[in-house]
C-alpha cells in the first residue's frame, strides 16, 4: 500500500484520472440553445392553435346549451333578408304547443318523416339524394335547424362540413320537441315571413293553433320554396302535393313516427 492506496484501487484510480484528464468536446456556439429553443416555439405553436379551436368549440357549446332553454334572437337568414328587404321581417316566436298538431306533423311528415328516428342524420334519404345527383334534398329537419340558427344558406362544402360538426351536438343538448320548436320559428314561409305565426297569419289570418290539417299541410308544401309558393293561392300541384303531406302527417301519428315531440 502506497500513500494510504491499495494496489488493486491503483488501475481504477488511475483510469478515472485519465477519464477527467481529457478534454470535453463543447458543442458548437449556438447550437446548444437550438433545440430548446425549436421545442419551445413548437409547444407555443400547438398552445395556439389548441386555444384557437378551443375557444369557437366553447362558445358554441354555450350558445346551444342557452338555446335549449331560450330563443335565439336573429340569425344570419334573417339578418340578411332584413337588409335586402330594407325592413325588419315579419316573425313572432310562438311554443310548439300554441301550434296545431295537425301542422306540425305536416312539416315533419314533408321534410322529414323519419325524425324520431334518427340522431340528427337520415342515412337512407342522404344515400338517397346522392343516387338522384343531389337534386332532391337529404338534410333532416336536425341539420337545418343547426343551418338556420348558427349558419348561412347557399350550397358550400364549408357549411355542409360545419352543419355536420354541430348538428350530432345540438341533437345531444336539445330534445327532439324543442329542435322543432325552433325549426318551426325559424323556417322561412314567405318573402320576409319567417316561423309559423307569421306564415299563419298571412296566408290564413288565424293564429297557429286553429290551422286545419290541410292549412299546415298547404305551409309545409311551401317550405322548399318560399319565395315562389303561396299557401292561400296554391297551384293544383301544390294543393295535391299537400293533400299527399296530410295524409303523411296522419300516417306518422298512427305509426309512432310523432311519439318524440307529441305530449
Amino acid at each position: 500500500m502506497r500513500d494510504g492506496f491499495s494496489p488493486a484501487a491503483e488501475p481504477r484510480i488511475a483510469k478515472r484520472m485519465a477519464k477527467a484528464s481529457k478534454p470535453r468536446k463543447r458543442p458548437a456556439k449556438g447550437k446548444a440553445k437550438a433545440k430548446p429553443r425549436k421545442r419551445s416555439l413548437k409547444r407555443w405553436v400547438l398552445r395556439r392553435a389548441a386555444l384557437v379551436l378551443l375557444i369557437p368549440f366553447a362558445v358554441l357549446l354555450l350558445l346551444v346549451l342557452i338555446y335549449s332553454v331560450f330563443d335565439p334572437p336573429t340569425t344570419h337568414t334573417i339578418w340578411s333578408e332584413e337588409r335586402r328587404l330594407g325592413h325588419d321581417v315579419d316573425r313572432q316566436w310562438i311554443g310548439i304547443e300554441e301550434i296545431s298538431p295537425a301542422a306540425v306533423r305536416a312539416v315533419v311528415a314533408a321534410e322529414d318523416a323519419n325524425y324520431c328516428l334518427h340522431w340528427g342524420f337520415d342515412v337512407n334519404a342522404i344515400r338517397l339524394a346522392l343516387e338522384d345527383g343531389a337534386q332532391r334534398g337529404g338534410s333532416t329537419i336536425s341539420q337545418q335547424t343547426v343551418k338556420n340558427v348558427f349558419l348561412w344558406q347557399g350550397r358550400s362544402w364549408l357549411r355542409k362540413s360545419l352543419e355536420a360538426l354541430i348538428t350530432p351536438l345540438a341533437e345531444a343538448v336539445w330534445s327532439k320537441r324543442r329542435m322543432l320548436e325552433i325549426y318551426l320559428n325559424l323556417a322561412e314561409f314567405g318573402e320576409g315571413i319567417f316561423g309559423v305565426e307569421a306564415a299563419s297569419h298571412h296566408y290564413f289570418g288565424k293564429p297557429p293553433g286553429d290551422l286545419t290539417p290541410m292549412q299546415g299541410a298547404l305551409l309545409a308544401a311551401v317550405l322548399p320554396n318560399p319565395k315562389e309558393r303561396s299557401a292561400s293561392n296554391p297551384a293544383s300541384w301544390l294543393r295535391k302535393r299537400a293533400a299527399a303531406i296530410a295524409d303523411g302527417g296522419a300516417t306518422i301519428k298512427v305509426d309512432g313516427r310523432a311519439d318524440c315531440f307529441e305530449d
